[in-house]
């Protein structure tokens, strides 16, 4: 049964057991759901860790029904690269995917966000909204101004996705001045279907849901996508200018602050 809404907590992980925590539910979730790996996943502990993980905030949700310490208590994630804390370590996660160039020369504060997940008993509720509300309180604390991250379909067949890839090529490519692009040797063209040809509703219901959250957000994505066998997913770079919110969204953030005391 799932938590009741008001009974999340959430905060940006505070030590060693609340990473650990994060990376037992990434662990189910992109290894045990949807059959990823990658060089440092721990089996034997069911960890998925990778080398960035110690460099990021983590933010978590967490059941309060459960124990502190108890690996089960994060149900929800995300994974946040403040554009400051990136100079310093000289990179983001996505670099290896994409060329962030022009998100760089921009000047404009940015947030790499990843890793983001949630357990499957959570879904489908107050989970995610939750998460989003914590994640707002942050850009907000950090002045940020562009978010950005790889977000993931299902499966390396990008055929079988050639709808919703086309379908955000032609409607949500982002602006010029912005748009990252995948690099070449692993640059997979999105543009498979022509515009006058697609079917919305076809794209719509392949599209994940947290793709078509950030779209109803005014999200862009980048230019191609990025085949990742090892997480048997295909990507593409999100990315939303939080100044180009729409009014009711950025009245949405601004009544989180006012509200407080």
């Amino acid at each position: 049964m799932a938590v009741a809404p008001l009974a999340y907590e959430t905060r940006i992980a505070r030590d060693a057991q609340d990473i650990r925590a994060s990376q037992r539910l990434r662990y189910q979730v992109f290894v045990e759901e949807l059959g990823g790996s990658g060089p440092l996943v721990d089996h034997e502990n069911r960890l998925e860790v990778d080398e960035f993980d110690p460099l990021y905030d983590h933010l978590v949700l967490l059941d309060p029904s459960k124990e502190e310490g108890d690996l089960e208590r994060v149900v929800g994630a995300y994974r946040l690269l403040r554009s400051d804390r990136a100079e310093e370590i000289g990179r983001y996660y996505c670099d290896a995917e994409y060329d962030l160039t022009a998100l760089r020369a921009s000047g404009r504060r940015l947030l790499e966000l990843g890793r983001s997940c949630v357990h499957p008993d959570h879904r489908g509720g107050a989970a995610m909204l939750m998460l989003w509300n914590a994640l707002a309180d942050y850009v907000i604390a950090h002045e940020i101004e562009i978010l950005f991250g790889v977000a993931s379909f299902h499966g390396t067949d990008v055929a079988a996705l050639k709808e919703p890839l086309s379908w955000l090529h032609h409607h949500h490519l982002a602006p010029e001045a912005l748009r990252p692009r995948a690099r070449a040797e692993h640059f997979q063209r999105m543009d498979l279907v022509p515009e006058a040809r697609l079917d919305r509703r076809a794209a719509m219901e392949q599209m994940p849901n947290l793709i078509k959250a950030y779209l109803r957000l005014g999200g862009f994505v980048g230019e191609g996508a990025y085949v990742d066998h090892p997480f048997n997913t295909t990507d593409v770079l999100l990315l939303m200018d939080t100044q180009a919110m729409s009014e009711k969204h950025r009245e949405f953030y601004t009544r989180r602050v006012e509200g407080r005391g």
